[in-house]
């Protein structure tokens, strides 16, 4: 199949590779940019919560890495758990996916009380995990330590789109989906992009294409690479 990747750079290099070596045509497309913002540490804390391996890059370079590396990391997932390890956490405790199993894991363990956890994450968030941790009784403060800035279309994707090279796009985020509606609807190809084979992470994602127009939409069962990957199969 030929397939658009809208991911940040990075993460879209990596999906395109899985993609190839599955014998699929890829057309790497970003439509956000990952900025990373500076972290100001209020407190002690008891342990690092992460949503998204991009929380994991954006504290690599910072002078409090080592303080924060020694602590214990909940990850929402296998993914940002790999993320976290390779900057050098090493008590990592990985979720099945997505918020609400991460919720769960962390008031199973209900890491050390005396002090809050540091949720670090990105300027758009689609959980309200400090609110729902909350009502298990567990403290944390949020640290926004990057933002998705988005992209226009690439001149690439929209010769894909009016050749009628490409058919499906992989949305990994609602804010991409969004930026996927919003930047065809400039570059003129809004007709050709929403008749593509949707492929999405989650029902919200979808939402967004569905209410677009789109209406070969897909949703993975999983909220992770290799759901989105069992999308492609027969």
């Amino acid at each position: 199949m030929r397939i658009v990747v809208t991911r940040p750079q990075d993460d879209s290099e990596r999906t395109a590779a899985a993609l190839r070596q599955r014998g699929h045509i890829v057309v790497v497309a970003p439509l956000l940019r990952v900025e990373h913002l500076p972290l100001t540490l209020a407190h002690t804390y008891g342990a690092v919560v992460i949503t998204s391996a991009n929380a994991a890059a954006a504290i690599a370079g910072h002078p409090e890495c080592a303080a924060l590396t020694a602590l214990p990391l909940y990850a929402v997932g296998e993914r940002s758990a790999e993320a976290a390890r390779a900057i050098g956490f090493t008590d990592v405790h990985a979720a099945g996916g997505d918020a609400v199993d991460l919720v769960r894991l962390i008031a199973e363990r209900r890491p050390d009380s005396r002090a809050p956890l540091l949720y670090i994450a990105g300027e758009d968030r689609s959980a309200d995990l400090i609110g729902d941790l909350a009502g298990h009784g567990v403290a944390a403060d949020l640290a926004v330590v990057y933002r998705a800035v988005p992209l226009p279309f690439s001149p690439e994707l929209i010769g894909a789109l009016q050749s009628g090279a490409v058919e499906a796009a992989m949305h990994y985020s609602k804010r991409s989906a969004e930026q996927f509606i919003t930047g065809a609807k400039v570059a003129g190809v809004a007709t050709q992009a929403t008749r593509l084979r949707q492929l999405c992470l989650s029902g919200a994602i979808a939402a967004v294409l569905i209410q677009a127009g789109a209406r070969n939409v897909a949703v993975a069962k999983r909220p992770d690479e290799p759901s989105m990957m069992a999308l492609l199969e027969p």
